[in-house]
């Protein structure tokens, strides 16, 4: 049986002068004459790509399509129209991503992460909701480096990521700090290995690799504020978080950083550089 939207081994049923008829005589696809190679014989196998043309006909090519289906990749926007956009995935046709498979909105010359399917239609199309074809089988452990890509925003949970744009990943609300945005790469490590072996992760590092890189961050914006910065670790947690996009508690431990080492010294109303 061919299938629609992956690559597969078929034999050679019927040459003519446009092309070969591959599979079945019962059930054939086309491979234009210009992708046929020479010497090819009835019988002959080939392995090939079957997507549909501009004339929403079957059609095989011997080109390696950037995605298949049950894969996820990154596309490149081609072009945007009035009832979706257009990817290139290496085939002579580009990929179609209807708005409503956009989980933001996408520009020519944008990549975004993508997932293949089969729409009512049984036409090839692009879905940016990628979630359910993530996997759960990653080789990461707690405390391993990672990347990935932002795929959703929940406020209500957290930001939920395609690790290696491919695993399941997800940053709890609490662990989220500054903008993040669909689309964006994101740097973090595996805070928890879950039971359904699904990664949550963390945007910090470990507590002593953290405090050393928030102390820093800290005195360097008090350098800049001419010595002085107008409150204390008694602060508000909002006004900590707006100005060094930390909590209250990796502040005071920053803070309590740069006391030891001499650094600075807290007064009533201010910290100061120390002279």
């Amino acid at each position: 049986m061919i299938e629609l939207g992956k690559t597969q081994c078929l034999n050679v049923v019927k040459i003519v002068d446009f092309g070969i008829y591959l599979g079945t005589e019962e059930d054939k696809v086309l491979l234009p004459k210009k992708q046929v190679p020479q010497d090819i014989e009835v019988g002959d196998a080939l392995t090939v790509f079957v997507y549909r043309d501009s004339s929403d006909r079957l059609i095989a090519t011997t080109k390696t399509p950037k995605l298949e289906l049950g894969q996820i990749a990154k596309l490149k926007v081609s072009e945007v129209g009035k009832i979706g956009a257009f990817l290139d995935w290496g085939l002579e046709k580009d990929l179609f991503l209807p708005f409503k498979e956009q989980t933001t909105h996408v520009e020519k010359g944008d990549t975004c992460l993508t997932a293949l399917y089969v729409d009512k239609s049984n036409r090839l199309a692009a879905t940016m909701r990628v979630y359910d074809y993530l996997s759960c089988d990653s080789p990461y452990v707690k405390d391993s480096a990672v990347q990935g890509t932002v795929i959703e925003i929940n406020p209500d949970y957290g930001v939920y990521v395609a690790v290696d744009d491919r695993y399941f990943g997800m940053i709890p609300k609490n662990e989220v700090f500054g903008k993040i945005q669909i689309g964006d790469t994101i740097h973090g490590r595996v805070s928890k290995v879950r039971d359904d072996h699904k990664l949550s992760i963390s945007l910090k590092q470990k507590a002593y690799i953290q405090m050393d890189e928030d102390s820093s961050i800290i005195y360097h914006a008090i350098e800049k504020r001419g010595g002085s910065l107008p409150f204390t670790d008694k602060a508000a947690p909002e006004i900590i978080k707006a100005e060094f996009d930390m909590s209250k508690n990796a502040f005071k431990r920053a803070v309590g950083r740069l006391l030891k080492e001499g650094k600075i010294e807290i007064a009533e109303s201010c910290i100061k550089l120390k002279k």
